[in-house]
């Protein structure tokens, strides 16, 4: 390994955002960006009437909900540290978006809502984060705002996230009361003034809290923050940096996103303390981001980020070795050799040209419906990454065209959809339906939506008669075919040409399953 690889890879921190809806995620993200000086000015998700939308939302659908359903990827640089952000959708229909991102990310950042404290999409994304032992800092948002009080938002977090809590600041008040944040990593005192800016003079050093300056900057709270921290010492476990990195204890931080508050101390910290780039698992061996070897993997397809270029971009995370522009890779799933001439960065849909890249990196690969979701590419070894699930769809829905002379272009629209992941394609064998499934009905929303926007395709979808999915396989091709034959009316190929079962209801489902003890049926299937 050079020592420049070396050097790129401690410089690399890549990391995913989640949180339950509204919790102040993209906002948030927005004033990452602004600190990285990748944006001039925030623009807060927040209804169709406002003008400057979020740099991350770039789909129409978003910007008039004010809601994110896509994943985006943004990279900036911050204190010599290449950061690559990964804001997720804070729907919970669009959680198989969220899982697979969460295939790439080294680290996570988790926003809970000050009022609200941990709400139920955040406890399955947490559950994604603990299947992979990602280490997670946590953000309090919203504190000019009243709300729980901190005690109890750390002990609710405990309770159902079951992770440990360890302060790294403590805020002051909240709502009219707030008056700043002690920061305990680094032993500040910051003040808070709405609506204004944090400048140098707001901020304190205080590391003895008998600091005279202290009752001069809070009056009475000077002494509850005393308390406060002392009841801390006795009660918190300290922070540990190795349970961090093992994903059993949880850095917490407390501001206020929209009012740019406790953001760049909790980005200092994150530069500080979250892992860089780290092995890989394949189906033979784990891959290390030392190693001279260029190895990565596709997580997420994105069609029409472009509209006018009718563009497919591949999202595909650097694993070892180091990327250069036109170099030829190997991609494994096809067996062929391709030249990566035109790798992206993004800032959201802006996106520029890369040079070189390296592990932890992730980068955009322009797809010709070559491409999937899970492919691996590297020099010349044959590797499988592992872990990136397609997940069997709970709701269903039969796609009706009002135009039949737009049939091509509803079929190649539904074909690309299907791609990304986010709404899985079914053709049953007997009859020319196009069924979609989806883990979340939102999703059918956006799928006609974009076939409208991006294909040009007027469609309607309207219930199916099917309640449960599962993908189907059987050693033994005679019980296979037996199956075929006397289930006809449920079988149905995916996209990728996978046999799945639709049944009308989990309990023919489990009707079924019970009696074809030879059938071996699917719940989640690892992109081939």
């Amino acid at each position: 390994m050079s020592s420049q690889q070396e050097k790129e890879i401690q410089r690399r921190r890549t990391f995913g955002i989640i949180s339950h809806p509204d919790a102040g995620k993209t906002t948030l993200t927005e004033k990452l960006l602004l600190f990285g000086g990748a944006i001039q000015m925030a623009g807060a998700v927040k209804s169709r009437k406002t003008s400057q939308h979020a740099v991350s939302d770039w789909m129409a659908i978003e910007q008039e909900r004010g809601i994110s359903v896509t994943s985006s990827v943004m990279k900036f640089n911050y204190r010599d540290f290449e950061v690559n952000l990964l804001d997720t959708p804070g729907h919970q229909d669009f959680s198989e978006d969220t899982y697979r991102v969460l295939t790439a990310v080294d680290s996570a950042l988790m926003v809970i809502d000050n009022a609200k404290g941990v709400e139920t999409q955040t406890e399955k994304l947490m559950e994604v984060c603990r299947m992979r032992n990602t280490p997670v800092i946590t953000f309090i948002n919203k504190l000019d705002r009243e709300g729980l009080e901190p005690l109890e938002i750390l002990a609710d977090i405990e309770d159902k996230l079951q992770i440990e809590c360890t302060p790294l600041s403590w805020p002051i008040g909240m709502g009219k009361g707030f008056k700043g944040v002690y920061d305990l990593y680094r032993r500040e005192l910051q003040l808070f003034t709405p609506g204004q800016t944090v400048r140098p003079q707001d901020r304190i050093v205080i590391t003895d809290l008998d600091d005279p300056q202290l009752d001069a900057a809070l009056g009475r709270q000077a002494d509850k923050l005393r308390g406060d921290i002392e009841l801390l010492q006795g009660a918190a476990n300290p922070f540990d940096l190795t349970e961090y990195l093992k994903a059993s204890q949880s850095p917490v931080f407390f501001g206020s996103a929209i009012n740019n508050f406790g953001v760049k101390e909790l980005l200092d910290a994150f530069v500080e303390l979250a892992p860089c780039p780290g092995p890989r698992a394949t189906v033979t061996r784990m891959v290390a981001p030392e190693e001279e070897q260029f190895s990565g993997f596709t997580f997420k397809i994105q069609a029409n980020m472009n509209p006018a270029h009718r563009d497919r971009i591949a999202f595909f995370r650097i694993c070892s070795g180091k990327f250069t522009r036109g170099m030829k890779v190997r991609h494994h799933r096809l067996g062929k050799e391709v030249a990566l001439a035109n790798a992206t960065i993004f800032m959201a849909q802006d996106r520029s040209n890369i040079e070189e890249a390296w592990p932890g990196d992730i980068i955009g690969i322009h797809n010709h419906g070559t491409i999937k979701i899970g492919d691996t590419f590297s020099d010349k070894e044959e590797l499988k990454f592992t872990g990136i699930p397609n997940f069997a769809p709970e709701h269903f829905r039969r796609v009706i065209l009002r135009n039949p002379l737009k049939m091509k272009q509803l079929n190649k629209g539904l074909m690309q959809l299907a791609e990304e992941g986010a709404v899985q394609l079914f053709r049953p064998i007997l009859g020319s339906d196009y069924i979609l499934g989806a883990v979340g009905v939102l999703q059918f929303e956006v799928t006609m939506s974009r076939l409208k926007v991006e294909y040009g395709v007027e469609a309607i979808s309207e219930a199916a008669p099917y309640g449960a999915a599962r993908w189907i396989s059987c050693p033994d091709r005679k019980k296979l075919d037996e199956f075929k034959a006397k289930n006809q009316g449920n079988l149905a190929l995916d996209a990728e040409g996978q046999l799945a079962f639709l049944a009308a209801s989990e309990w023919r489902l489990n009707y079924t399953m019970e009696n074809s003890p030879d059938i071996v049926f699917h719940k989640t299937r690892e992109y081939s």
